[in-house]
C-alpha cells in the first residue's frame, strides 16, 4: 500500500517546522564563515555515528571510535564499533560529494549497496573529507588508497590459494560465481521475504510525491516514512543520512551534514514510536530542531575554545607545533599521545609537552592510556 501524504496535520506541524527551519538556517549561516567549520563537521560526524548506534540500543564510546578511525585501537574492535565506523565513513562520503549526489540515482544505489564496490581511491577520498590533501582534517589517517588496493590484491590471492588447496586435496568445491545475488543471502542474517527492492521503490515514490512540501516538513515526512516502511534490514540509520543530504541539497544545511541521530537522541522513544502519526511527525520535526540546537551550542563552544587556545600562541616561534595541535584538537572529540605523535611528527615526550603548554583537559583519567580534549 502506498504511503499516504494527503492527510498531514499541517496546523499542528507548521509552527515547529518554522522554528526548526530558522534554527537550521542560523546554524548554517554561522558555519559559512566560521573558522572552526572543518573541525565542527568532523566532530559532528563522530557524535552522530555514536548516536546512530545508541538509537539502536548499542553503546559506542567516542574515544574507541576515534581511535579505531585512526587505526590506533587499544583493544579488539567490537561489532558495534565497526558499525559506527560504517556510519562515520558514510557521512564523510556523502559530504565529500556534490550536494545532490546522495539522492541521485547513482548515489542512492551506491549508498544502499546496489551500485557496485567502492574503489580504493574513492575510499581514500572519503577518509580525507571534502578538503582533501595534506591540509585536510583527515590527513592523520595513515592508510591510503594504495594500501587499500594492495590489501584487496592480497585478499584475492589468499582466496585463490585457499580454493586451489581445496581442489588439490580432493574436496568438493562449488563453481565460482562472478557476483553473489542478493537472493542468495543467508537466512540466518536476512529475512528472505523482506523485499528491500519494493520497499526502496515505495520510499522513493514518497520522495517524489513530497517535492512541493517545505523542506523541513518534507524531511520529517520522509523520516517517518522510512521508519514506517522499514526500508532496509541492517542499515536503518541510512534514512537519517538521506534526509540530512536532502537538507544540504536544498540549501538549508549547505555547509554541514545535519546530525539527525544526535537530535533524535534527545526525543523520547515513546514519541518517536507513538501510535498516532501526528505525534510521530512532530517528534521527527523536533529531532531536526534539536539537531540544530546541539550544533549551535557545539559551534559556540569550539569558537570559544579556539580563541582561548590561540592566546597561548603569542610570542611563539613560527616553527611551533602548537597551531597544528590546536587544529587537531578541534577536529576530534579527543586526542591521544599516539595521535599527536603521528600527526605532528614529534616524540612521545614532545607530545606531552605540547599538551601541557596548551592546557588541554584530560578525558580518561587513566595512567596507561591518556587522552585529551578541549574544555
Amino acid at each position: 500500500m502506498a504511503y499516504d501524504i494527503d492527510d498531514l496535520p499541517l496546523k499542528t506541524l507548521i509552527g515547529p517546522v518554522v522554528r526548526s527551519t530558522e534554527a537550521l538556517a542560523r546554524l548554517d549561516e554561522r558555519l559559512a564563515r566560521s573558522p572552526v567549520r572543518d573541525g565542527f563537521v568532523e566532530r559532528q560526524n563522530f557524535a552522530d555515528a555514536a548516536a546512530a548506534l545508541w538509537l539502536e540500543g548499542e553503546l559506542v564510546h567516542l574515544e574507541d571510535l576515534v581511535l579505531h578511525d585512526a587505526r590506533m585501537d587499544i583493544r579488539t574492535p567490537t561489532h558495534e564499533i565497526t558499525r559506527a565506523d560504517e556510519v562515520l565513513r558514510t557521512r564523510r562520503r556523502i559530504f565529500s560529494q556534490k550536494p545532490d549526489w546522495a539522492l541521485s540515482h547513482g548515489g542512492f544505489l551506491a549508498l544502499t549497496g546496489r551500485g557496485g564496490a567502492t574503489s580504493a581511491a574513492e575510499r581514500q577520498k572519503n577518509r580525507e573529507g571534502p578538503g582533501g590533501g595534506a591540509s585536510s582534517v583527515e590527513a592523520d589517517v595513515r592508510d591510503d588508497a594504495e594500501a587499500d588496493l594492495l590489501a584487496e590484491e592480497f585478499a584475492e590471492i589468499d582466496a585463490v590459494l585457499a580454493r586451489s588447496s581445496k581442489i588439490l586435496s580432493g574436496a568438493d568445491v562449488p563453481a565460482r560465481k562472478e557476483e553473489t545475488s542478493r537472493h542468495d543471502r543467508p537466512d540466518l542474517i536476512y529475512d528472505l521475504d523482506w523485499n528491500e527492492e519494493e520497499r526502496l521503490a515505495e520510499w522513493q515514490d514518497v520522495v517524489a510525491r513530497t517535492r512541493d512540501l517545505p523542506v523541513v516538513l518534507r524531511g520529517a515526512v520522509l523520516l517517518e516514512a522510512w521508519s514506517g516502511i522499514e526500508v532496509l534490514q541492517h542499515a536503518a540509520w541510512l534514512g537519517s543520512l538521506f534526509i540530512a543530504a536532502l537538507l544540504r541539497q536544498e540549501g538549508i544545511g549547505a555547509n554541514h551534514l545535519a546530525s539527525l541521530h544526535l537530535g533524535a537522541k534527545n526525543i523520547p522513544r515513546e514519541r518517536r514510536r507513538a501510535r498516532n502519526r501526528s505525534d510521530r511527525l512532530l517528534a521527527f520535526v523536533d529531532a531536526i530542531h534539536d539537531a540544530a540546537l546541539v550544533g549551535l551550542k557545539e559551534h559556540d563552544r569550539l569558537v570559544l575554545a579556539k580563541s582561548q587556545m590561540e592566546r597561548r600562541l603569542r610570542e611563539r616561534r613560527a616553527s611551533s607545533k602548537l597551531p597544528d595541535l590546536i587544529e587537531l584538537v578541534l577536529s576530534r572529540p579527543l586526542v591521544s599521545t599516539g595521535m599527536i605523535q603521528d600527526r605532528l611528527k614529534v616524540t612521545k615526550q614532545g607530545a606531552l609537552n605540547l599538551v601541557g603548554e596548551l592546557g588541554l583537559r584530560e578525558m580518561t583519567g587513566r595512567g596507561r592510556f591518556r587522552a585529551w580534549g578541549v574544555v
